[in-house]
């Protein structure tokens, strides 16, 4: 008897194979999810190859010191952007993902980075540097979006008031659509223009 045939996700979305954007989730934030997902659909709807990176995070991760976790990050991100030959030409990663900043800068890879941690240099300090196009979203009420260090960055910002990690309003399911609906627009013009 033959092995069923496993269901599966699909983690690639075939278009114009010169120009692929690497999704990255969050810790516990997949591609899945609707930041990621309508990232995702942006990104087709203008024509890109999309490679959705998901990955198992270590156990003890949460318990590396920050080099390690960024360390960690780039190993993985580094990886799928090689994997491409080029093509990869826009990363669009999600908290934890945001610690691929560095890689971009060093790469001169454009970027959409959603909830990046801008209170850790290890994100900051790569997002000063970093000369390619980059869209940095936040809520004001998360802990490791800030506003101020944001601005002064040379890129464009979106931030969303009562916003939190997740970019979600707590207790406000219709001003959580409507702030995601802002994101996507964001995003949406963004990608137009790299």
């Amino acid at each position: 008897m033959t092995d069923p045939v496993p269901f599966a996700i699909p983690t690639r979305f075939a278009a114009d194979p010169d120009r692929v954007a690497l999704v990255i989730p969050g810790m516990g934030y997949s591609p899945a999810r609707p930041l990621l997902h309508f990232a995702t659909a942006a990104l087709l709807q203008r024509g890109w190859t999309v490679q959705e990176l998901w990955w198992r995070v270590p156990d003890d991760l949460g318990r590396l010191p920050l080099a390690g976790r960024a360390s960690w990050v780039a190993e993985q991100v580094g990886h799928a952007v090689d994997a491409e030959g080029g093509a990869c030409r826009l990363l669009v990663g999600k908290s934890l993902g945001t610690f691929a900043a560095a890689l971009a800068a060093d790469r001169s890879l454009p970027a959409v980075w959603l909830t990046p941690l801008l209170t850790l240099a290890e994100v900051a300090e790569p997002l000063r540097r970093a000369a390619a196009p980059a869209l940095l979203v936040g809520g004001t009420r998360d802990d490791l979006w800030d506003g101020q260090v944001a601005a002064g960055l040379p890129h464009e910002v979106l931030e969303i008031p009562g916003a939190d990690h997740s970019l979600e309003m707590d207790g406000d399911v219709v001003g959580s659509a409507a702030a995601l609906g802002q994101v996507v627009a964001a995003m949406h013009d963004f990608i137009a223009r790299v």
